[in-house]
């Protein structure tokens, strides 16, 4: 608890005595009551799980997110946004009003244009347009809301992912997770409030920055659980090494570390006494969290997880478990979407495909899990990539690419999401007739990052925290909640 109060005050130090009573007049009141009413017990003592910042100041719909990021950013065309006129201009040259004044990451010269590469029908009582390629989803489609014109100026991997995930194309911000969890603190103090869970061939192009706490305190970085080996790296304890030996050496080092702070007043010094604390109380409740083999054989069978490997099946059971152990923030990167169609693993026919084998049964099973046991009321899930791929078959150098593959794209794409009060069985937005631009209720990445905060019971504009002069918050100077689709 010293720890949380020192933290608090160490807070209160970056804030003028205007900006605290603004944000503190409510903490103020209610201490006031609790001496009052004869409860002296310390607030922060009461609910040092909390944020700084308190209650939220919206109602909140969401106590939770589940965010699944397809890294390297999959095809809308052959996904979600059926095109029929591209069928009829595949293989024909590129018109030059779409390359006029345009900047592409490797498209050069007049490519040609590329159709649908897979069936499409239509399916639920929404009748919404899905390819061959995601059968079980289709399950699921009335369940769901389709935004099909999600726009990013950032067309290159890296800085489209920081973008999407903490509002800039540069390095150096606090992540979305890191955001809510300063917001809004945890539920369970013996699990880190934001979660993050990787698979595929390889880490996100942004890389660790897309969960990392940015100016914010390290305390509120993601940690990222692994469904292979030790779920988190070095919370074991070392071989021949009791638990109640851990438990004197890290008093010890807290020690130390508390008179390090007293000495110079380092922040971080709390913060890793924070996380010293953390890791102890992890090393008891991570393997209960994460051990996937104790859940029933049809749970194994809908999600088709295989316990003990690295995939994201048994990523998407673990973020339901997570969920239900009440992480604020849980999210999942899958990597491999980026079909350009210069080899065989970009390709359309190639990797693609196996992709979407990866994702739709698991994703499919986990809406349909987070339904049948109620907490879809109350957990927002999010799935998308980073941009959408062009109309076009990609052309490198002007030479086009041996395999079928499309270049990046934000002028339009689409995402999906359900739960929390979102609404569902509809589609908001439309792209023009061959998906390159969106041509109504466009939706950027500042306005679903407002959207989903507002799910949480967060006002965008009000989050902020002060750091080099000004405050700072996730959508910038940017962003509208779109009240268009949320009840």
């Amino acid at each position: 608890m010293k720890i949380i109060r020192e933290l608090f005050h160490r807070e209160c130090e970056h804030l003028t005595r205007r900006h605290f009573l603004k944000q503190g007049s409510l903490g103020l009141g209610a201490a006031a009551l609790s001496y009052l009413t004869g409860c002296h017990t310390s607030l922060l003592e009461d609910h040092s799980d909390k944020s700084f910042l308190g209650t939220p100041k919206l109602v909140p719909k969401a106590k939770r997110i589940i965010f699944l990021h397809m890294a390297g950013a999959p095809s809308q065309l052959d996904l979600f946004d059926y095109k029929p006129l591209l069928h009829q201009l595949d293989g024909k040259p590129c018109p030059e009003s779409l390359l006029k004044g345009k900047r592409f990451a490797f498209i050069t010269g007049i490519p040609e244009m590329l159709g649908p590469q897979f069936r499409f029908s239509q399916y639920g009582a929404s009748g919404s347009w899905v390819s061959e390629l995601l059968p079980h989803f289709t399950e699921v489609v009335d369940d769901v809301l389709f935004m099909k014109a999600m726009h990013t100026e950032e067309f290159n991997h890296a800085p489209a992912q920081l973008f999407m995930h903490t509002g800039s194309p540069r390095l150096g911000r606090p992540s979305f997770g890191s955001w809510v969890n300063y917001g809004l603190g945890s539920e369970n103090e013996n699990l880190p409030g934001f979660v993050v869970l990787v698979s595929g061939n390889s880490q996100p192009s942004g890389g660790k920055s897309l969960w990392g706490s940015g100016f914010l305190p390290s305390v509120y970085q993601g940690v990222e659980f692994r469904s292979k080996g030790d779920p988190v790296l070095y919370v074991s304890n070392p071989e021949g090494i009791r638990r109640n030996v851990r438990r004197v050496v890290t008093d010890a080092i807290n020690k130390i570390n508390e008179s390090a702070y007293q000495e110079v007043g380092d922040p971080e010094i709390l913060t890793r006494m924070a996380q010293y604390e953390m890791a102890f109380k992890m090393q008891m409740s991570v393997p209960e969290a994460t051990d996937i083999g104790d859940e029933p054989e049809y749970i194994h069978k809908m999600y088709g997880t295989d316990p003990g490997k690295l995939s994201f099946a048994n990523n998407c059971l673990l973020a339901r478990r997570l969920a239900e152990r009440n992480v604020r923030f849980i999210q999942l990167y899958h990597r491999g979407w980026d079909s350009h169609g210069s080899n065989d693993f970009e390709n359309l026919h190639g990797g693609f495909v196996q992709r979407c084998a990866e994702i739709d049964q698991p994703m499919t099973a986990l809406v349909k899990d987070l339904k049948q046991r109620g907490m879809l009321e109350d957990t927002l899930v999010v799935w998308g990539g980073e941009f959408g791929r062009t109309p076009m078959q990609e052309n490198r150098q002007g030479n086009t690419n041996p395999f079928k593959g499309r270049d990046h794209h934000g002028n339009a794409f689409t995402m999906w999401m359900t739960g929390a009060g979102v609404k569902t069985g509809i589609t908001y937005g439309e792209t023009d007739e061959i998906g390159y631009d969106g041509i109504n209720s466009r939706i950027h990445i500042h306005d679903l990052q407002a959207t989903l905060l507002n799910r949480l019971g967060l006002d965008h504009e009000k989050l902020t925290y002060p750091f080099q002069g000004r405050d700072f918050r996730l959508t910038d100077v940017h962003g509208r909640v779109v009240n268009d689709i949320i009840t």
